[in-house]
């Protein structure tokens, strides 16, 4: 790196200590740059420096930070992401949670690299973020008001420019469940970093940014980032079907393919899928398209239902409040789905730990008028859960703790306490390790097999086949690391290299980055993950799935499989060089200067 380069470095860490009203910047450490690029992998170091092991996630001790990347607010295609990293109060874990919409590129504009927020308020507050000006305001006003309502009064309250993060009911009420939304109807949704939020009384961050971004080598980024568009406009998930359909094109591939978790995972086919589906959402009640800050792809849509404009639904969310509850009323969902949004709940989640439920019903281990197939009492019980009334109380902490305290603890589909999402992991053998090896809980993010496996992205391999898939894991694992470090969007895999990513990372940074070096950083950042995660206790029989999918699926293109962790989680280990209790080794903590 040139003396005349860091200009990533040159944002701010942006310390905010709400306990005692202090607001301190400071620039970068070239080596946090360095080794650990931005966004997700520098929110993990500070956090694995600065916790203390066994804090309460949602005392003042916890730390949370919004962070973007250094090519935020650049041309590269799909940079205006941010990441939220804390301790999660859902699962216990190192937690990095993200959201589209234009909220980060606001914040990179300011002149911030990360906001780290630290203690709890006495009352409500807001951060404003104007430029250089930073001010701890008072939030009483809109505290108990919706995302939607909050977002629309804090925009008045500063500038018309601004760009809002905020929490609902759900995040005040510090519920496991709690999301963070920005854009309306754009979450940071897993993980209950809404809750860590609400712990803090901090409503809300508000960013207004005008300062122009520097890159170091702007014309190797701009030959990057035309052949970055050209590979976007060649592919035809990017291209077409995200496009046309949004998240929810690949609702009828996944039923077909038998791995379309129904009725609380029981079964992997939904009967009336394609009324649910990414082609009917678009026939009956998709309004228009809209795009996140730098993004050609353009996935995300708004959709009329019930004589309301509403964000999404999205795949996950049909999937989690149709499918799962059994339910195939399209338009419902879409309703859901906004009433999600504007509480701050994460849908996922909820919608799966009402399946939850529904089981737990059916199999007469509770008592209650939840049943599949049943809208009945559902959106007033997503009312109860965000304002932590009645049995919403009990269910707003999570399916995982739901269901051991009615003596059903393999009915929750969770992994380290986070619900696992719309694939059953019986039809998809890399993604099933990815979900059991996850850092984060059930995540199908951390490696997205998804696209090999399922959609033949860049290549198609076999998804019955446990053959390579631990090498497999490992690599999108190291790579969905570092593309969160930079920070753009996961769609972008289906149509870069590895190499792709390392040109572009490298001339916004001055950097000598090639794609070795970009996965060394990506698996620096899953080890010291890991070493955060084993320090909380974790250990090697966290690295599992629920018992269902060692039960074969009864029907469907995918019967008769079963997960197969067994088989690949000793490779796995081997590969990342971890002993056989998964615990990485002194030689390669070593290797990764990551401190032992």
């Amino acid at each position: 790196m040139s003396d005349t380069s860091q200009l990533y470095s040159q944002a701010d860490l942006l310390y905010v200590s709400l306990s005692d009203r202090t607001i301190t910047r400071k620039s970068i450490p070239e080596e946090l740059t360095r080794n650990y690029l931005g966004g997700r992998g520098l929110g993990v170091k500070l956090l694995y420096d600065n916790l203390a092991p066994g804090i309460d996630p949602l005392s003042p001790e916890n730390w949370i930070i919004f962070a973007v990347g250094p090519s935020t607010a650049t041309s590269v295609p799909t940079a205006g992401r941010f990441v939220v990293i804390t301790k999660s109060p859902a699962t216990g874990t190192v937690f990095d949670s993200h959201a589209g919409g234009y909220f980060g590129a606001q914040l990179r504009r300011a002149g911030i690299a990360a906001v780290i927020v630290t203690g709890a308020s006495e009352s409500p507050v807001y951060l404003w973020i104007n430029d250089d000006q930073v001010e701890i305001r008072d939030a009483s006003k809109v505290w108990g008001m919706d995302t939607d309502v909050t977002t629309d009064e804090l925009i008045k309250a500063t500038d018309e420019k601004a760009q809002v993060a905020c929490i609902g009911p759900a995040g005040e009420n510090m519920i496991n469940l709690a999301a963070i939304m920005t854009d309306k109807h754009r979450a940071a949704g897993r993980g209950g970093v809404g809750a860590v939020m609400g712990s803090k009384k901090l409503k809300a961050i508000v960013a207004r940014g005008t300062k122009k971004i520097g890159v170091e080598d702007s014309e190797k980024l701009s030959t990057s980032v035309k052949r970055a568009r050209l590979l976007i406009k060649k592919n035809g998930v990017t291209s077409k079907a995200l496009p046309v359909y949004g998240t929810p094109v690949l609702l009828n591939v996944v039923n077909e393919l038998g791995m379309l978790p129904t009725h609380n995972f029981q079964e992997g086919t939904f009967n009336d899928a394609d009324g649910v589906s990414g082609e009917k959402l678009l026939e009956r009640l998709a309004r228009k398209n809209y795009n996140c800050y730098g993004c050609p792809i353009g996935c995300g849509r708004m959709s009329r239902a019930r004589g309301k404009d509403v964000g999404g639904p999205e795949f996950e969310s049909i999937w989690s409040l149709g499918p799962q509850c059994g339910i195939n009323d399209l338009e419902w969902i879409a309703i859901a789905n906004d009433k999600c949004n504007l509480l701050g709940i994460d849908t996922i989640s909820v919608g799966s730990t009402i399946g939850c439920v529904m089981e737990l019903v059916q199999r007469g281990k509770l008592e209650h008028s939840l049943k599949f197939g049943d809208t009945t009492g559902i959106l007033e019980m997503i009312e109860d859960i965000a304002h932590a009334r009645g049995l919403g109380a009990e269910l707003g902490k999570g399916s995982k703790i739901f269901a051991k305290q009615y003596g059903a603890p393999e009915l929750a589909m969770q992994v380290k306490g986070l619900e696992i999402p719309a694939y059953d992991p019986r039809g998809v053998q890399g993604h099933a390790l990815g979900y059991a090896t996850s850092n984060r809980g059930g995540c199908h993010l951390r490696s997205y097999l998804i696209g090999p496996e399922v959609m033949g992205s860049p290549v198609l391999v076999d998804r019955d086949s446990t053959d390579g898939k631990a090498d497999l894991v490992i690599l999108y694992q190291n790579l969905s690391a570092a593309m969160d470090s930079m920070v753009v969007c996961r769609f972008t895999n289906f149509a870069w290299t590895v190499d792709d990513y390392a040109d572009m990372a490298a001339a916004c940074t001055g950097l000598s980055i090639d794609g070795n070096e970009l996965l060394k950083i990506g698996s620096r950042i899953w080890n010291l993950e890991r070493m955060f995660n084993i320090r909380e206790g974790f250990t090697r029989s966290d690295d599992a799935l629920p018992p269902r999918f060692s039960t074969p699926l009864p029907e469907g293109a995918s019967r008769n499989r079963v997960a197969q962790i067994d088989v690949m989680l000793p490779e796995y280990y081997s590969l990342r060089g971890w002993d056989k209790e998964g615990n990485p080794s002194s030689k390669l903590l070593k290797e990764l200067n990551i401190p032992q």
